[in-house]
C-alpha cells in the first residue's frame, strides 16, 4: 500500500490499517470520511476531494474508494458532481439524513443501527404493498389512530415511540410473515437506539414533515394503492 498523504484542506485518514472484524476496507474508509467531514465542520457544498485524490492519499483500490464513496453517497453525506470542477462534495442533509445521521451517533453498536437502517429500508415495499393488500377496516381505524398519536406526541421520544409503533401495527399487517419479522427485528434495533435533534426548529419542522409523510402512507395503505404505497415509501425513505 502507498504511504498515505492527506488531501488539500483535508486531514489524514485515520484508522485505516487492516480491516476490523466484520468491516470491509470500503465500510472503514466510509466512516472515516464521514469522521473526517465532521471533524472539520464542513458544511453542504464543500470539497471533500475525488475519488483519484482519495485513492492516492489512501493507497487503497479504485474499486474500494468507489465502494466507500458510494456508501456515503447513499447515505445522503456526499455528492458527486461529475465533469469539469467536479469531484465529491458535502451533500445538503435534509431532515431524514439527519435523522440517521444521529442514529449512527450512537455508542451502542452503530454498525448495527446502520444494518438495520439499511435492511429496514430495503423491507418498506414489501411490508407496505403487503399491508395495502391484506388490510381490514380494523386495521386502518388503528392505522389512523397511529397517525394521530405520532401527531399529538408531546416531545421527540414520545414521538419516536410513536413512530415505531405505527411501523410495527404495519408489519403486522403483511402477510408475508417472515419479511414482517426480519422488519420487526430492524425497528428493534431502531427504537433502542437513543437519538435527537439538538436544534428544537429542525426538529418541529421534522416531525410535521413526517407526520404527513406517515399519513400519506396510512392513506395509501387504507385505499389499497399500491403505486401510492410505493410513492409514499420513497418519500419516506428520502431527504425531501
Amino acid at each position: 500500500m502507498r504511504p498515505r498523504r492527506s488531501t488539500p484542506g483535508g486531514a489524514v485518514l485515520s484508522g485505516l490499517g487492516a480491516a476490523s472484524p466484520g468491516r470491509t476496507r470500503a465500510e472503514q474508509l466510509a466512516a472515516a470520511l464521514d469522521d473526517r467531514i465532521r471533524s472539520l465542520g464542513l458544511r453542504a457544498g464543500d470539497a471533500v476531494g475525488t475519488l483519484e485524490s482519495l485513492r492516492e492519499e489512501t493507497g487503497y483500490a479504485y474499486s474500494t474508494v468507489s465502494e466507500a464513496v458510494r456508501v456515503l453517497r447513499d447515505r445522503g453525506v456526499l455528492d458527486i458532481r461529475p465533469g469539469r470542477g467536479g469531484g465529491l462534495f458535502v451533500a445538503d442533509r435534509g431532515p431524514v439524513v439527519r435523522l440517521r445521521h444521529t442514529l449512527l451517533d450512537v455508542q451502542d453498536e452503530p454498525a448495527t443501527v446502520a444494518d438495520a437502517i439499511e435492511l429496514r429500508d430495503h423491507l418498506e415495499v414489501l411490508v407496505d404493498v403487503g399491508a395495502a393488500r391484506c388490510r381490514t377496516e380494523t386495521d386502518v381505524a388503528e392505522l389512523r389512530e397511529h397517525v394521530e398519536r405520532l401527531r399529538a406526541a408531546p416531545d421527540w421520544d414520545a414521538f419516536m415511540r410513536a413512530n415505531w409503533a405505527l411501523h410495527e401495527r404495519i408489519a403486522r399487517i403483511c402477510p408475508n410473515r417472515m419479511a414482517a419479522a426480519v422488519y420487526a427485528g430492524t425497528l428493534g434495533h431502531l427504537s433502542s437506539a437513543s437519538s435527537r435533534f439538538d436544534d428544537a426548529e429542525a426538529s418541529g419542522r421534522y416531525r410535521a414533515e413526517r407526520c404527513e409523510v406517515h399519513a400519506d402512507l396510512v392513506e395509501a395503505i387504507a385505499a389499497g394503492d399500491e403505486a401510492a404505497v410505493r410513492a409514499a415509501v420513497a418519500r419516506h425513505n428520502t431527504t425531501t
